[in-house]
């Protein structure tokens, strides 16, 4: 009996000395796997920044011009994205009153922006005077017709002649102005065909539909099937200048002067001057 109790505690010994020789290993372990765990960087992924969307109702005359301004912007503001919509001035007037969502607006005449201010529908202190243009008398590059000046649309020279639609389209408005100088509009209403914006009355004078037709110097730059004839008697038009300004309805007012501040720069100002506008 005493002989099994001698060995049962040599046996508890045996475990009391393997557990305490294997203790600090077993701690030494869990520490090295613990320093191994808050010694590896931390990796946090930086958000990427929002992007900033604008929206632009651009005179259609601005058509090629801001498009490629467009392109100049994404290098120099990756994280804005511009859409233009384009139309007559006073057709995006329109729609502008009715709710558009547009953050800039961009009139070939001054007539359009006054009523947007006037209703208090544009951002304080962001409206500007940004380019000036000029109009001209084109006809189609292959044309024989002898038309020399304005004064010949009244004339049996000319049987048709586009115009853009006075209502809505500012293009119409100065060509109307000019005639009306040269007392001639009444004459010149019984042959026009009118235009919902300048660039169809481009087109309709490429095509060869009329036999002319009134648009601003920087369209028919564009185009190398037209020719143009002359531009409006000195002191028949008031200068035609576009404005430009923030919308009280958008959302990223500081984006938008930022891009409005962006084409008053000097690179930019090269670019519009190429496609025939001046700086105002």
């Amino acid at each position: 009996m005493m002989k099994k109790s001698i060995l049962i505690t040599v046996a508890l010994l045996l475990v009391f000395t393997l557990a305490a020789c294997s203790a600090p290993q077993a701690v030494e372990e869990t520490a090295q796997t613990a320093d191994a765990v808050t010694s590896e960087p931390a990796v946090t992924e930086s958000p990427s920044a929002e992007k900033v969307q604008l929206t632009i109702a651009a005179a259609a005359s601005l058509t090629d011009v801001t498009a490629e301004i467009a392109e100049a912007y994404k290098a120099a503001a990756p994280d804005v994205e511009l859409t233009f919509t384009y139309a007559s001035s006073g057709n995006l007037q329109t729609q502008i009153e009715e709710g558009a969502p547009v953050d800039i607006f961009m009139s070939a005449a001054q007539k359009q922006m006054n009523a947007l201010e006037d209703e208090k529908l544009l951002a304080d202190g962001t409206r500007s005077d940004l380019l000036e243009n000029k109009v001209v008398l084109i006809v189609p590059a292959d044309s024989a017709l002898d038309i020399t000046g304005f004064e010949d649309l009244a004339t049996d020279k000319v049987s048709t002649v586009a115009l853009g639609d006075p209502a809505s389209v500012p293009a119409g408005q100065y060509a109307e102005e000019v005639l009306t100088s040269l007392q001639i509009l009444d004459k010149v209403k019984e042959k026009a065909n009118y235009g919902s914006d300048v660039r169809q009355v481009l087109t309709w004078v490429e095509s060869g539909n009329v036999d002319c037709g009134v648009v601003y110097a920087t369209d028919a730059a564009t185009s190398d099937t037209v020719k143009v004839i002359c531009e409006a008697p000195e002191g028949s038009v008031k200068a035609i200048v576009y404005p430009v300004a923030v919308l009280e309805q958008s959302a990223n007012k500081e984006a938008a002067m930022q891009f409005i501040d962006f084409m008053k720069t000097d690179e930019i100002a090269a670019i519009f001057e190429k496609y025939g506008f001046k700086i105002a």
